[in-house]
């Protein structure tokens, strides 16, 4: 099934989408699993593990907050970033939490939520298993959930395929492929961007449709402007100091004499992605776009056709998104977003090849055009490693958007000198990614076990 462009591009708060995001609706699916099935009142007490690179870098990625805001009743698009610490305080010191906001249950965080380094659980590496106890310490329920990349969770039964999870109405254009996204484009007459409208019209109005994107629009540019004002030293113990907002001011000074000079444009780009990894990195507001830690690459690129080119428009920017979310809908199919499954390839390089594509779409490019940027900017993104240094979404996270954006426009660029098509196709170059993955080392793969993290040593937990 096609990815609807909601499900592809979620507001949260960062750091991660997998670590932070998917791990705060696992929380919630389990309260209120446990509400719905008419047993939150008999609940004394709960608990959670962790597993694969949540328990590895789960500390820094705020996991552990994550999983309290969720049995909080908390959600990554509502929960307001400034409440979060006194949520979390109160939780600590009363060793207990109020589930759903509405029945408290005794919980102590050192036995209670347990990190379990070097184990993991078939399916998927972020495993999260919840369990609830009654008064006489028997198992009322239990539930596993895996955080699959991008915030999108599935239990263990949905993953394992034995049980469905939620359908709803099928697309009018279910591609499956790249091949098959051009062959019903050129079939249809219309545009990527025009094939996915179709679709959410499958699933929701066209005013729905208008001003969710509007939405998503907005809250990306919003993490750009934060970023650029907010200033001070990010979370996590590595003294890092957000340096967009000196980008903001060196750049603003600069005025009409930046005209001069060709390459200034780069600059901007490299400041949009930077302030939106920044702000993620302190747990403010970000699009999975399509995971949190690649969640600059996109609003940068956005922020460059509407800024930097002369005929931008509205509708450009619809087709932007529209289009990026397609060739994002055939990676999480055939693919991963997942750095703990493909490396840091599947979240930078996925939001590359998405934000090539886009870019394309809204300059007017062709479907295959856009096929060929998306290709490009993934091929050059193979076997990239997820090395956090702490398991902080800092170093080198925060300048790789940057680094990704210029690379994505770079790519697209390429692709619109030439109606020719490209040697590998996009299809292939997904496949490799995803192979690639599967080959990578887990010292690799969001663990913080190697790489540039390899001499620097992980929060205890």
């Amino acid at each position: 099934m096609v990815t609807s462009v909601f499900e592809m591009f979620k507001i949260g708060v960062g750091p991660s989408s997998s670590h932070t995001v998917g791990p705060m609706v696992a929380g919630a699916l389990f309260a209120h699993s446990l509400d719905a099935n008419g047993l939150l009142a008999n609940v004394h007490r709960v608990s959670c593990e962790l597993f694969g690179s949540l328990a590895l870098t789960g500390l820094g990625h705020g996991t552990d907050r994550a999983i309290l805001l969720g049995l909080l009743g908390e959600k990554p698009d509502t929960v307001d970033p400034a409440l979060i610490a006194g949520l979390i305080s109160a939780v600590r010191e009363s060793r207990s939490i109020k589930l759903l906001g509405k029945h408290a249950v005794a919980f102590n965080e050192p036995t209670d939520l347990v990190f379990l380094r070097g184990q993991t659980l078939p399916g998927a590496s972020n495993a999260i298993r919840m369990k609830a106890f009654g008064a006489d310490g028997k198992v009322l329920a239990e539930q596993v959930y895996f955080s699959i990349g991008g915030g999108f969770v599935v239990t263990q039964e949905e993953l394992a395929g034995k049980k469905p999870a939620k359908e709803k109405a099928a697309a009018k254009y279910d591609f499956t492929s790249g091949e098959e996204l051009l062959r019903m484009a050129h079939a249809a007459d219309l545009t990527i961007a025009k094939m996915t409208m179709a679709n959410e019209r499958c699933w929701r109005s066209e005013a729905e449709i208008e001003a969710g994107i509007r939405l998503i629009l907005k809250a990306m540019r919003d993490a750009i402007n934060a970023g650029m004002v907010h200033e001070g030293v990010l979370p996590g113990g590595l003294s890092l100091p957000r340096r967009a907002p000196g980008m903001y001011k060196e750049l603003t000074a600069r005025g009409e004499a930046s005209s001069g000079d060709p390459l200034a444009v780069l600059d901007w780009i490299s400041l949009y992605a930077i302030a939106v990894g920044e702000e993620n990195a302190a747990g403010g507001r970000a699009v999975t776009a399509p995971t949190l830690g690649s969640a600059g690459v996109i609003p940068s690129v956005l922020m460059c056709y509407e800024k930097f080119s002369q005929h931008s428009t509205e509708q450009g920017a619809f087709d932007l998104l529209l289009t990026a979310a397609a060739i994002g809908s055939l990676i999480k199919r055939n693919a991963t977003f997942a750095a703990a499954d493909g490396g840091c390839q599947a979240e930078i390089g996925s939001a590359g090849s998405m934000a090539a594509g886009g870019y394309v779409a809204a300059m007017g490019g062709t479907p295959e055009q856009i096929s060929t940027a998306a290709e490009i900017a993934m091929e050059h993104m193979l076997g990239l490693t997820c090395d956090p240094i702490k398991g902080l979404v800092q170093i080198p996270c925060i300048e790789r958007t940057a680094m990704a954006a210029v690379h994505a426009i770079t790519a697209g660029r390429l692709a619109m000198d030439s109606e020719q098509p490209h040697y590998v196709s996009l299809d292939r170059v997904i496949d490799t990614m995803r192979r690639t993955g599967a080959d990578m080392s887990t010292k690799y793969k969001e663990t913080s076990l190697g790489g540039l993290a390899l001499d620097f040593h992980l929060p205890k937990c």
